[in-house]
């Protein structure tokens, strides 16, 4: 094994380096040396060594969880051998009933919160059936999630049962970090708990074409597998970032969502388990030095509109072709890319002010942001206890129905309606002759508009009752009765 040749190498080296150190300290000195005033005295030694990070670490590394998840696993993991980023996720272990896979895995987090809420990183906690937080002073507790953005990659889990005395991390500034400023990471890497490294910011801003709103910091900083949703500390003990991600094959280049974006997500996260975002409804370019000359611009950075979609909050504003956004609220506007990020923070329904250039001339256009479509096929799903009681009492698997389901199923969009996902052979759910791909739209004569609300239908009907179901077959051009009895 190289890694661990390379770890002995490294331990060889830096015991040389002290040894050299200690024997230079040891010679005696000359004459000539004592007379001379540049003689370092052991204290005026002591005085210039470098300051020890250790009261930093210790007044932050008891907020830092390790994150032990059990998550589903329907076939093997697609995707992660195209992808240039290694997340810090370790592979599952299937459970041998050909069915469904159950992968163990650990990562990190920090408490954020004294009631119990925990950051992590969405990537380890999907899928998850169980999920377990080990505390460094030894404390384990069940958690459940609160809510998930796999679009950032970011999650709030919460701690179940009696919590109290729970250590707690604060959110800095991530905007008032610079390149070259020291950074502590801490977290689980290998499962060697509480494990702590240190480096320096080495970049700002990192596109890796992980997501739509990639605004990664860079560091050196010593993480692995195992360190994802772990915490990135400034100097001041402030949570400046969460570990995410590193380069397949690299060494010191690690990747971490902002703070500043985080604390914008949390809220959100927390009461409303999916994050709803602002929408303009165009298609958007950087604005380079050479297009900017070419439209007579005195201005080299914004974002050019090349696209705008008919009856969206860009086309009701007026919104033309060729119209070069600099800023959104006063905020500047860089790059196309930073002008996405700025609007998905924004509450759909705000009013906000486009500062443009249209051909030639500078003016405000207002514009009341619309809700971002579910573009990537990744809908608010029912909360996971809700949905795993469901399957355990009539043996259903429910989901609400996303854009990409929709379109390949022959649904649309508007109907609403749980969609049924799997049943399990032999349930109650089989017995009433319910499969896969169907989309249930009533309960008992009532309209079903999400995953949610046929789960607590579900849950509502007693024991030896008989729910009436109306559900629409894939291709949604007939629908039927079904009557599900629940055991």
């Amino acid at each position: 094994m190289r890694q661990p040749n390379f770890l002995v190498r490294s331990t060889v080296v830096a015991a040389v380096m002290v040894f050299s150190t200690v024997a230079l300290a040891q010679q005696p000195a000359t004459p000539q040396q004592a007379a001379s005033a540049n003689v370092l005295q052991p204290e005026t030694r002591a005085a210039q060594a470098l300051p020890s990070l250790a009261p930093l670490v210790e007044s932050v590394k008891s907020a830092v969880v390790n994150v032990e998840v059990a998550a589903k696993v329907s076939g093997p993991r697609g995707g992660m051998g195209e992808n240039p980023l290694d997340r810090f996720f370790g592979g599952g272990r299937p459970n041998g009933n050909g069915r469904e896979n159950v992968r163990q895995g650990a990562g990190s987090g920090f408490i954020i919160d004294p009631k119990g809420l925990v950051l992590t990183n969405n990537h380890v906690v999907e899928d998850a059936v169980a999920i377990t937080v080990k505390l460094d002073d030894g404390r384990s507790f069940p958690a459940e999630i609160l809510g998930r953005d796999p679009l950032t990659d970011v999650a709030v889990i919460k701690l179940k049962g009696k919590v109290d005395k729970l250590p707690v991390v604060a959110l800095g500034d991530s905007d008032a970090l610079k390149v070259g400023d020291w950074v502590l990471a801490i977290g689980n890497p290998f499962g060697l708990a509480s494990s702590v490294s240190l480096g320096i910011l080495s970049a700002r801003a990192r596109n890796i074409e992980a997501g739509p709103y990639d605004d990664f910091l860079q560091t050196d900083a010593a993480i692995n597998p195992g360190n994802s949703g772990g915490p990135l500390f400034n100097m001041k003990g402030e949570v400046i970032g969460i570990n995410t991600a590193i380069v397949g094959g690299g060494s010191g280049i690690g990747f971490a969502v902002p703070s500043n974006m985080v604390r914008a997500l949390v809220p959100m996260l927390e009461k409303e388990g999916a994050v709803t975002r602002g929408y303009l409804g165009i298609g958007i370019q950087d604005l380079t030095a050479d297009i900017g000359k070419a439209l007579n611009l005195p201005v080299t950075e914004g974002a050019i509109v090349n696209e705008v979609s008919p009856g969206g909050p860009a086309a009701k504003a007026g919104l033309k072709l060729d119209d070069v956004v600099i800023a959104i609220d006063g905020q500047k506007v860089t790059s196309a890319s930073a002008l996405t990020r700025v609007v998905a923070l924004k509450r759909p329904g705000a009013a906000s002010t486009l500062t443009l250039y249209r051909n030639g001339n500078k003016q405000d256009v207002k514009v009341t942001l619309g809700t971002r479509p579910d573009l990537e096929g990744i809908s608010k799903r029912a909360p996971r206890e809700t949905e795993e009681s469901s399957k355990a009492r009539v043996g259903v698997s429910l989901s609400d129905l996303d854009a990409r389901t929709a379109q390949q199923a022959g649904f649309t969009r508007n109907e609403g309606g749980a969609l049924i996902t799997d049943v399990v052979p032999g349930s109650p759910a089989e017995r009433a002759e319910l499969a896969p791909g169907m989309l249930v739209v009533e309960a008992n004569r009532k309209p079903v508009r999400s995953a949610e609300e046929l789960a607590a239908a579900i849950k509502a009907t007693p024991s030896g009752g008989t729910l009436l179901l109306r559900v629409m077959a894939p291709g949604g051009n007939s629908r039927f009765l079904r009557a599900l009895k629940v055991p």
